[in-house]
């Protein structure tokens, strides 16, 4: 198989575990939009089981050489885009802490290109987020801080993203409780009924 299949196959599979459709290589804005709404959808409908991972599982061979194509066109920003989120989701949803610090990478040289990218922001706020949670590490939430709060510069509005924010306190060693608490604060006053917020609150 050679490179090129394996990067399609490894996209679609990718998008197929997360959403059940196939994200094409060069994806603009609005189509990410169509299909982000597409994937909420499908998430609501979709029961998991062992078939349907076994379907969508990967080989080591397949990812590397995914990898290898972001890593031989550093200067191609969606390629690094899609690749790099393609890489986290995977990692994320295999509970792969190396994965998702591979998905960083690629993700960095993303941002190095358009800095102000928002899928690429949102995507290392919750890749760094990842790794801190997963690996207990300070510096990896303080990224994840770094990076929710541009987020949020551009979208003040996502609560999502606030309670997200307020959660980097919450898990860093020691925790800082005031810091989440302001956040969550902050989150419950775009929306007192926010699930997530009351109940970290709590």
């Amino acid at each position: 198989m050679n490179g090129r299949s394996t990067f399609f196959i490894f996209i679609a599979a990718v998008l197929g575990l997360a959403a059940g459709f196939i994200l094409a290589n060069s994806i603009n804005r609005s189509e990410l939009s169509t299909l982000r709404a597409e994937n909420e959808r499908l998430k609501t409908e979709k029961s998991a089981g062992p078939a349907g991972d076994a379907k969508f599982s990967l080989t080591e061979e397949e990812i590397n050489a995914t990898i290898a194509k972001a890593d031989q066109s550093p200067g191609d920003f969606d390629l690094q885009r899609n690749v790099g989120i393609a890489i986290y989701r995977y990692g994320s949803g295999k509970q792969d802490e190396k994965l998702i610090r591979q998905a960083v990478q690629i993700l960095d040289r993303a941002a190095g290109l358009r800095p102000d990218d928002y899928d690429v922001i949102l995507s290392l706020a919750n890749a760094n987020f990842d790794v801190g949670y997963f690996s207990k590490d300070n510096d990896a939430l303080a990224k994840a801080r770094s990076f929710y709060s541009k987020a949020l510069v551009a979208k003040p509005e996502n609560v999502d993203v606030r309670t997200d924010l307020g959660l980097t306190y919450f898990l860093q060693n020691p925790p800082d409780f005031d810091g989440a608490v302001g956040e969550f604060k902050k989150a419950l006053e775009k929306n007192p009924k926010h699930e997530k917020s009351l109940q970290f609150m709590v």
